[in-house]
């Protein structure tokens, strides 16, 4: 009778109590004939859109209103706490009206992440990618519409390595700063995590929001921070300067390699898929 309670109490505890899902195709033609994927695409597209917009003009609303040739001091405007907390905040609630329809990526580096963590097929990772540097060139274009002279002014929030740091050391930032992001997105997606702690009412969006907040309060002063190839494009291909396009792989070599490391952290390490696939391999022999 012990034995029994014994094996019962452990077959309790050693339940599963989540459930993953299986690992997207890599290619995954079907989806092209469905309208739910072309209605993710439109949701990413208008998602970068509006993340450009708002924080390309927050970015050139500080540097005027700091402008000391229009009177400004640097105790005006936002400040870099100002920039950091649009960036996060737009991310955070766009992130949380998408996250239904697309998954929420607005960043070809998450979405680069998660093809490589076999959450999303090939074919929906490329056409992510395209909708994302399209949505970001619009959102920029439709911010220097508004404000063309003050764009062309305070350099169109566009990403080049700041004086004082080169770009070992800017590359560097990038990789690390998207580390944390795509770990963090991640983390705050774990159907393990999401299941054990579904007794904390922590919606996905926060932490990613704050993630970003927190990298951009690290490496604007380095980057003015990419970790988003996207944001980083869009804008150099709207403000058009030679400076932006000399550092522009930066801002794509330092994103993919910073996803392509939280990727393999997460789902090979702390999540052990290695081990669990060399497991079920040996009990299939």
């Amino acid at each position: 009778m012990a034995k029994e309670v014994e094996v019962q109490e452990q077959g309790e505890y050693s339940a599963k109590d989540y459930h993953d899902p299986p690992p997207a195709p890599l290619l995954d033609p079907e989806e092209l004939t469905k309208w739910s994927f072309y209605r993710a695409l439109i949701a990413e597209f208008i998602a970068t859109l509006l993340f450009l917009y708002v924080t390309v003009l927050t970015i050139i609303g500080y540097k005027r209103q700091t402008d000391p040739n229009t009177g400004g001091t640097e105790c005006d405007g936002v400040g870099i706490l100002g920039i950091a907390w649009a960036f996060g905040g737009m991310i955070f609630i766009l992130v949380y009206c998408t996250a239904g329809i697309s998954g929420g990526h607005i960043n070809p580096a998450v979405t680069f992440g998660l093809f490589l963590g076999r959450k999303v097929s090939l074919i929906r990772a490329f056409l992510y990618m395209v909708a994302q540097c399209a949505g970001a060139i619009c959102g920029t274009g439709l911010a220097k519409g508004f404000q063309k002279a003050y764009y062309n002014r305070y350099g169109g929030g566009a990403n080049s390595v700041a004086g004082g740091y080169n770009k070992g050391t800017a590359l560097g930032a990038e990789i690390i700063g998207t580390f944390v992001l795509v770990y963090t997105v991640f983390s705050a997606t774990d159907p393990k995590r999401s299941a054990r702690d579904s007794h904390v009412p922590v919606l996905a969006p926060l932490p990613i929001g704050f993630a970003v907040f927190m990298v951009h309060l690290a490496t604007i002063p380095i980057t003015g921070t990419g970790i988003n190839p996207a944001r980083s494009f869009g804008a150099a291909v709207i403000y058009n300067k030679e400076k932006i396009w000399d550092d522009q792989w930066i801002f794509w070599v330092g994103p993919f390699v910073g996803a392509a490391v939280a990727a393999f952290y997460h789902q090979y390490i702390l999540r052990a898929a290695a081990i669990k696939a060399l497991g079920s391999f040996r009990s299939n022999a």
